[in-house]
């Protein structure tokens, strides 16, 4: 029974745990930027504009395929038309004598069958939503590249902020300690009560800069949360390290051909250039195929509707022929559609070349940038190494009654700067390399692991 009691008992304590457990999502860099594009609110709704293209692509395919319609109809003449007929059918010459034309009822039903033929505007228009929906698809990878960007950016950020907070905890630890030797050197007559005060005085400077970096790391995650679609009350653990390299050396020079915004201004040009063909192609004649089935019922008296006589009789027609369609003139409206088509065109290949040389411009100066950041990197993290060292052997010294609390202090501040300094470069880096990345297209490397 004992043993019961206590399976049960350990059973109910470590069910919080488990559940904790659940609640903590570990994500590493491609994890956050592959959930993150997928539940993004611009990719979801570039993807409904694909699915709109697709269905324009049917319904102008549609305009290519038969058409078949069945209609009918009933009609009352409640007042027969009239004609006047010459006497002389009736041996009645020199007269006119009015006739009634026409039954009471009338009853008609058709089917109709129309097939293109040739109607190169149609045609054009089928080229032009496909083209519209390679747009599409464009439009995506663009959105996706953009929120990876943003959010690889977020997480090295808040890589850097799990970092400062880390080591304001290592400054406050070794503050406290130092607080410990001074009160003792208070105690014994070798310091004054000042320096006490002054390292308390840095030890809460220290707790509040705590405070304040905790409260920046939490509305970080929170904007992690959000962007991954995640519960509040969900932790969640970054496993990679602001250091992690993101890509090998970069390239003197770049490609830009495969950069989806010159694909997307590629296929704009493309897409005027068959904007203007199919205007001009409504100059040329179109041909269908059209046939008909119909019967026609005529009755006198509406008792007698459906009743099969001789004089109630339905009359079967039909027929088949060619359609032809030859514009001749409309105004001029075509000329002006596709002049302006051409001038869209123009003003895209403009767009397309100016967007090319900036590209060359904005890649340039980011390996400029890249390299600085780099150099900046390095120079920092010895600042740091330096700092460490030199606040070292100050607080040796003063432990030996060798240096000032006033010194003390000073190498501790220069500490904080090196290492607030230093993060400030690595975050800097990690924006210089996403920033190549994007130029060159390398980005989306990070979601398609």
């Amino acid at each position: 029974m004992r043993s019961i009691l206590l399976s049960l008992a350990l059973v109910l304590l470590a069910a919080p745990l488990l559940r904790s457990q659940e609640k903590t999502r570990r994500l590493s860099l491609a994890q956050c930027v592959q959930e993150a594009v997928e539940k993004n609110i611009n990719v979801q709704t570039a993807r409904i504009d694909f699915q709109k293209n697709e269905y324009k692509e049917g319904e102008n395919r549609s305009a290519l395929l038969p058409k078949i319609t069945v209609s009918g109809n009933f009609q009352d003449n409640l007042k027969l038309p009239v004609t006047v007929l010459p006497g002389e059918i009736f041996g009645m010459p020199g007269t006119s004598i009015a006739a009634k034309m026409g039954s009471n009822y009338s009853t008609s039903a058709a089917l109709n069958f129309n097939q293109v033929l040739f109607n190169q505007t149609a045609l054009l228009a089928l080229k032009l939503t496909k083209k519209s929906t390679a747009i599409s698809i464009l439009s995506i990878e663009k959105a996706r590249e953009e929120q990876a960007f943003e959010v690889s950016k977020l997480y090295f950020l808040s890589l850097a902020t799990a970092k400062q907070k880390k080591l304001i905890e290592e400054n406050i630890a070794r503050t406290q300690r130092m607080g410990e030797i001074v009160k003792l050197r208070v105690e014994n007559g070798m310091s004054k009560q000042v320096d006490y005060e002054r390292n308390s005085v840095n030890l809460e400077n220290l707790l509040t800069q705590l405070n304040n970096t905790e409260a920046t790391q939490a509305q970080q995650m929170n904007m992690i949360k959000y962007t991954l679609d995640l519960p509040m009350e969900e932790t969640i653990v970054l496993t990679d390290t602001a250091e992690m390299p993101l890509m090998p050396v970069p390239e003197l020079t770049a490609d830009f051909t495969n950069h989806v915004d010159i694909q997307l201004l590629e296929s704009q040009k493309e897409i005027h250039l068959l904007n203007q063909k199919m205007v001009n192609s409504g100059y040329l004649p179109t041909l269908s195929f059209t046939g008909q089935y119909s019967y026609q019922g005529l009755r006198q008296e509406f008792k007698n509707y459906f009743q099969s006589n001789p004089e109630n009789q339905w009359y079967a027609s039909s027929y088949i022929g060619l359609s032809l369609s030859i514009p001749v003139f409309d105004g001029l409206e075509k000329r002006s559609k596709s002049r302006q088509a051409k001038l869209d065109y123009e003003k895209t290949s403009m767009t397309l070349d100016n967007t090319k040389k900036r590209f060359g411009v904005n890649y340039q100066n980011a390996l400029n940038n890249y390299q600085n950041q780099k150099n900046s990197l390095q120079r920092q993290k010895q600042n740091v190494v330096l700092a460490e060292n030199v606040y070292k052997q100050t607080s040796l010294k003063y432990r030996e009654g060798l240096s000032t609390m006033s010194d003390l202090l000073q190498d501790e501040m220069s500490l904080d700067n090196a290492q607030a300094n230093y993060l400030s470069a690595l975050y800097n880096f990690k924006e210089a390399e996403l920033k190549i990345m994007s130029l060159n297209g390398e980005i989306k490397k990070i979601y398609n692991k």
